[in-house]
C-alpha cells in the first residue's frame, strides 16, 4: 500500500457576509425545544470542551473550504459560527449542508416568528450533545430520522423572522446540556478546536461512518481549489481542480469506503490533443494527484473507486 504525504491546503476564502444582522435567537425568545434565558449581557463562555465525545467534522461536503466567523453578529451568545465561502451575498444559497456527526433529528421545523433560526436542524448525538444548523433555505430530513455523518440535511439559506433580512450562511452551534448559552460549546471539526474568532476550514466529512484523513486540496497541493466533482457510488469521489497562479489542472480520487486498506483506485487527466495521465492501483486513501497545464484547450478527467467510475466529456476549457 502506498503511503501518501499531506500537504499544507492554500484555501483563501471570503469571511461571513451577514454583517451584523440578527443569526441567532434573541435574549428571551425559545426554541421548540431549548428554553432561552434572558441575559443582561453576553457571559464569558466555558473553555472546557476543546473535545468531543463524538467525531465531529464540518457541516460541508468532503473537500470543501468555508470561512466561519464566531464574532460578525451581536447576537451571538456565545462559541456559535457563521460559515460562508462564496465572493456574493447570495452565492451560497442553495449549497448542500450535511450532519457534522451521526445522530438523531430532533428539530426539524421553521420556526417562524419564535426565534432568528428560521428553518432549524437540529440532531441529537448522545451523550447529551447536539448540534444546530439555522437559516437553512430548505430541510431534507424530518423529526425523528435517523441520521449518518455527512449526509445531507439541508441547504444554505437566509430563512430568519420575518422581517429580519440577513444574507445566505449557515449558522452553527454545538450544544453539551440544557442552560442556554452556557451549554453552547466550541466547535471542534476533525480533531481540531475551530480557530475563534475566525478561520476558513476544509471538510473532511467524507462519510462512510469513519474520515478519509486527506483533502482534495491537501492531495493536490497549496493554491488549488475544486471546481468539478463526481460521485463513484459510495465508494469515494473524484475531483478536478486548478491553480490560478500556475495554470495547472489537477485529479484525485478520494476513497470513502476501506479506508486504509489497499484497493484498485485511480485517477485520471488528459488534455485535449496529449496523451493522457493516468495513477491507477491498490491505494489506501487515494488516486492522484495528477496534474497538467492546458491553456486554450479543454481537458477530460476521471477516475474509479470499488466497481464505480466516472468518465468526463471534454470540458473546462480555455
Amino acid at each position: 500500500m502506498r503511503l501518501r504525504g499531506v500537504l499544507t491546503a492554500g484555501f483563501a476564502l471570503l469571511l461571513s457576509l451577514a454583517g451584523g444582522a440578527v443569526l441567532a435567537p434573541n435574549a428571551g425568545a425559545a426554541t421548540l425545544a431549548d428554553p432561552v434565558t434572558t441575559l443582561e449581557a453576553n457571559p464569558a463562555p466555558s473553555d472546557g470542551a476543546t473535545t468531543l465525545a463524538t467525531n465531529f467534522q464540518l457541516p460541508f461536503p468532503c473537500g470543501q473550504a468555508w470561512a466561519g466567523n464566531s464574532s460578525g453578529s451581536s447576537a451571538h451568545q456565545s462559541w456559535e459560527i457563521d460559515f460562508n465561502r462564496g465572493g456574493t451575498a447570495n452565492a451560497d444559497l442553495g449549497d448542500t449542508v450535511v450532519a457534522a456527526a451521526a445522530g438523531t433529528v430532533v428539530i426539524s421545523a421553521h420556526q417562524g416568528s419564535l426565534n432568528g433560526y428560521g428553518n432549524l436542524v437540529k440532531i441529537d448525538h448522545g451523550g447529551g450533545w447536539s448540534t444546530y444548523y439555522a437559516h437553512l433555505n430548505s430541510r431534507s430530513v424530518s423529526e425523528g430520522a435517523s441520521v449518518s455523518q455527512g449526509q445531507q440535511i439541508g441547504t444554505v439559506g437566509n430563512t430568519s423572522r420575518p422581517g429580519n433580512g440577513i444574507s445566505p450562511h449557515l449558522h452553527y452551534e454545538v450544544r453539551q446540556g440544557t442552560s442556554y448559552p452556557a451549554n453552547v460549546q466550541k466547535a471542534v471539526f476533525n480533531g481540531s478546536t475551530f480557530g475563534y474568532p475566525s478561520q476558513t476550514v476544509t471538510s473532511a466529512n467524507c462519510g462512510g461512518g469513519s474520515t478519509n484523513p486527506h483533502t482534495p486540496q491537501e492531495v493536490c497541493g497549496s493554491g488549488y481549489a475544486v471546481i468539478d466533482s463526481a460521485t463513484l457510488g459510495s465508494a469515494g469521489t473524484v475531483y478536478l481542480l486548478y491553480n490560478t497562479a500556475n495554470g495547472n489542472n489537477c485529479v484525485t480520487t478520494i476513497k470513502l469506503t476501506s479506508l486504509g486498506t489497499a484497493t484498485a483506485t485511480s485517477a485520471y487527466l488528459e488534455v485535449q490533443g496529449q496523451s493522457r495521465i493516468t495513477d491507477s492501483g491498490n491505494f489506501g486513501y487515494y488516486a492522484g494527484p495528477v496534474r497538467a497545464a492546458a491553456p486554450g484547450k479543454c481537458v477530460k478527467w476521471g477516475g474509479k473507486a470499488g466497481a464505480s467510475a466516472y468518465d468526463s466529456l471534454f470540458e473546462h476549457c480555455g
